[in-house]
Order: structure tokens, then C-alpha cells, then sequence
């Protein structure tokens, strides 16, 4: 299987996130993770939400920002990986002036029922 980044277009996951699925097994045919480039624009945040099926591993590929996870809250950068264990909520706010991106690699694969929003 393989994708091509300019053939896949991008969309707002219930977090607020824009995120372009760059191998999702609804899309692509691969069948229990998915990988997804995800960006936070300067000044923008994600809503704090967790997921109970899926783990995730956040990979920051440019800027800085801040992450919320569970109680901790600390500054990421460029060259950081984060992992999100099922259950545990979490968000990433981008206080810096360059856009936050980030891959995303969820096992089982995103889904927006397993997202659960529990702030504004």
C-alpha cells in the first residue's frame, strides 16, 4: 500500500485538529493503526479529550507548543515523541508564532466514536 501527501486532502477531527490521514484502514486498506499528520495553528489548541480504545503516539515534527497529559503539563518540540495511553486526556496548545505539526499514530486506529470530548 502507499500514499501520495498531495493526493490526500485534510479535515477538522472532533478536537479541532487538522488532520490528513496518511494511512487509515478506512481509506487505505491497512488494518489496525492508523498514522495521521496532524497541525495546530499559532495560537490555536486542541479541546481536551480522551479515547478508551486507542493509544496514541504524538511525534513533533516542527514548532513548539505545550501538552496536557493527564495531570502534567509540559513544553514539546521538534524531535519529541509523546505517548497518550487509552483513557488518559489530553490536548496540545500551539502558544508560539509557527504552526505546531505533529504525527499521529493511533493503535487501533483513530475513530471519531472513540473520541470523547471533556472540555470546551
Amino acid at each position: 500500500m502507499k500514499t501520495q501527501y498531495a493526493s490526500l486532502t485534510s479535515y477538522v477531527t472532533k478536537d479541532g485538529s487538522v488532520i490528513r490521514e496518511l494511512m487509515h484502514p478506512s481509506l487505505h486498506g491497512n488494518r489496525k493503526q492508523s498514522l495521521a499528520e496532524a497541525r495546530v495553528p499559532a495560537g490555536g489548541k486542541t479541546r481536551l479529550h480522551r479515547h478508551q480504545q486507542t493509544e496514541e503516539l504524538y511525534y513533533i515534527v516542527q514548532g513548539k507548543g505545550t501538552m496536557t497529559l493527564g495531570d502534567n503539563t509540559f513544553e514539546v518540540s521538534q524531535g519529541d515523541t509523546i505517548a497518550i495511553l487509552p483513557g488518559t486526556p489530553h490536548c496540545l496548545e500551539n502558544n508560539h508564532a509557527d504552526e505546531l505539526v505533529l504525527l499521529c499514530c493511533c493503535s487501533p486506529a483513530y475513530s471519531h466514536d472513540d473520541t470523547e470530548l471533556l472540555a470546551d
